[in-house]
C-alpha cells in the first residue's frame, strides 16, 4: 500500500502552545494538570484539568471569526494556520484539499454562553452563530472556509479513537489521489457546562492532587484528567515536492480500527493488528508504542494485556506522553502522534509524566522518569474511545522503509 507523507504540525496542548513549545515540555516530562481556572470549582468533585495557558484567540484570528466560534475552534484554526505554514502550503495548494477532522464534545462554551443568554435575556440575545458553533463538525467547516477549501470534507466522532480515525481517514484520502489533507482533532469543554459532562464518567480521577492525579499504568492509578487541545497535521503523498521544510516529519504507513464495547482489550488488540497489516508491516519491526493510557487498573491492564499478547512482555518500549497533558479525547491521538514524529526527529522517548514506575502486574516497558535515547524508526500509536472505540496508527520515520 502507498504510505503518505506528514509535512506540517500545529499543536495547542496544555503543555505548549506550539509544536516545538509542546515538545519542550513533553521530553522534559513537565506537567499541564493543574486545578482549573477557567471558572470557580469550589465544590465540585474533580477540580484538575489540562488546561491550555497563553492563548489568547486576539492574537490569531480576525474578531469576525471569534465571534462566531468556540474556543475549540480557535485552536483549531490557530493550529490549521501553524501547519499550513510549517508545509509551506500556499492558497493555491489548498483550493482542492480534502479535510478530516474530528470533535467528541462540540463547542460547549459557547452553548452555554448562549443558553445563558437565552434564560437571562430572552431569545433575541441569542447569536445566530449558535446555529452551529456548538457543533463537532465546525471545526471542518470553519477550516475549510478560511482556507476557501473545496474538496471532500469527513467529520469523526469516536471520542478518543476519533483523532487517529481521521488521521486514517486522511491516509486512504491520499491513496486515493488527494494531494493535500488537513487532518486531526481539536477539544476544549472546559465551561462548567462541559466539565459537568464528564462527572458522570467513573472513570476520572478525583484526586486533588496534580502530580498523583493521572498515573497510568502506575500501582497508583486512580483515573484519568480532562483536558484541552490537540493537533492539525497536513498530509500529503509521498513523492509531494518539499516546500516547507527540506524533509517531512514522517509517514504514515497504516491504520485499523475495530469495535468492542464488552473487551476492549480485544478491540484494541484487533486495531493494532489491522493497522499492522494495512502497513504491511509484522510486529517486530515496531520500535515503541504510543499508549492509549486509560489511567485505570482495569483499562491499563486491558492494554497492557493487548500489547503483550502483540509484541510479547517488555518486548518494546512504550511511551505514555498524555500522562502530562490529561485526556485531550479527540486531539489525544493526534498529540501524541506529533510526539512520535518529534520522538523519530530527535532520537527520544518522552517520559509518562509524574509516573515514577509501571506496577510490575503490567508487563510492559513504560517510560518513566527522564526522556530515553531512542533510535527508533517505526512506531504504533493506539487510541480507545468510550463506548468501544479502537483506533491504531502506524507511523514511520522519514525514509523508513
Amino acid at each position: 500500500m502507498t504510505g503518505a507523507l506528514i509535512t506540517g504540525l500545529g499543536v495547542i496542548a496544555p503543555t505548549g502552545v506550539g509544536a516545538e513549545a509542546y515538545w519542550a515540555a513533553t521530553r522534559a516530562g513537565d506537567l499541564g494538570i493543574r486545578r482549573i481556572d477557567r471558572f470557580d470549582v469550589t465544590g465540585w468533585p474533580v477540580t484538575l484539568a489540562g488546561e491550555v495557558d497563553g492563548f489568547d484567540p486576539a492574537d490569531h484570528l480576525p474578531g469576525r471569526l471569534i465571534a462566531q466560534t468556540d474556543r475549540m475552534t480557535q485552536f483549531a484554526l490557530t493550529a490549521t494556520d501553524w501547519a499550513v505554514a510549517d508545509a509551506g502550503l500556499a492558497p493555491d495548494h489548498l483550493a482542492g484539499a480534502a479535510i478530516s477532522t474530528a470533535a467528541a464534545f462540540g463547542g460547549f462554551e459557547y452553548g452555554q454562553q448562549q443558553l445563558q443568554a437565552l434564560w437571562q435575556q430572552g431569545p433575541k440575545h441569542v447569536s445566530t452563530y449558535m446555529s452551529f458553533a456548538w457543533f463537532y463538525a465546525v471545526n471542518a467547516g470553519q477550516i475549510s472556509i478560511r482556507n476557501a477549501m473545496r474538496g471532500p470534507a469527513s467529520v469523526f466522532v469516536g471520542e478518543q479513537a476519533g483523532g487517529l480515525d481521521a488521521i486514517g481517514n486522511a491516509l486512504r484520502q491520499v491513496r486515493s489521489g488527494a494531494a493535500v489533507v488537513i487532518t486531526g482533532g481539536m477539544e476544549s469543554s472546559r465551561s462548567p457546562y462541559g466539565h459537568a459532562s464528564h462527572l458522570g464518567n467513573r472513570d476520572v480521577s478525583r484526586e486533588r492532587r496534580p502530580d498523583r492525579a493521572y498515573l497510568p499504568f502506575s500501582s497508583e492509578a486512580c483515573g484519568y484528567v480532562p483536558g484541552e487541545g490537540g493537533a492539525i497535521l497536513v498530509v500529503e503523498p509521498e513523492g509531494a515536492p518539499p516546500r516547507g521544510r527540506a524533509a517531512p516529519y514522517g509517514r504514515l504507513l497504516g491504520h485499523g480500527a475495530a469495535f468492542d464495547a464488552r473487551s476492549p482489550g480485544s478491540g484494541l488488540l484487533r486495531a493494532a493488528e489491522l493497522a499492522l497489516a494495512d502497513a504491511r508491516l509484522s510486529p517486530g519491526d515496531v520500535d515503541a508504542v504510543f499508549a492509549d493510557a486509560g489511567g485505570t487498573r482495569a483499562l491499563d491492564l486491558a492494554e497492557a494485556a493487548a500489547v503483550a499478547a502483540l509484541f510479547g512482555p517488555h518486548a518494546v518500549p512504550v511511551a505514555a506522553p498524555k500522562a502530562s497533558t490529561g485526556r485531550l479525547f479527540s486531539g489525544g491521538g493526534p498529540v501524541d502522534v506529533v510526539a512520535a514524529l518529534l520522538a523519530f526527529r530527535d532520537g527520544v522517548l518522552p517520559p509518562a509524566g509524574r509516573v515514577a514506575a509501571p506496577d510490575p502486574a503490567y508487563g510492559i516497558d513504560l517510560v518513566t522518569g527522564r526522556s530515553r535515547p531512542w533510535p527508533g524508526r517505526t512506531a504504533l500509536v493506539l487510541a480507545r474511545g468510550a463506548g468501544g472505540f479502537h483506533s491504531a496508527l502506524v507511523l514511520g520515520a522519514p525514509g523508513a522503509p
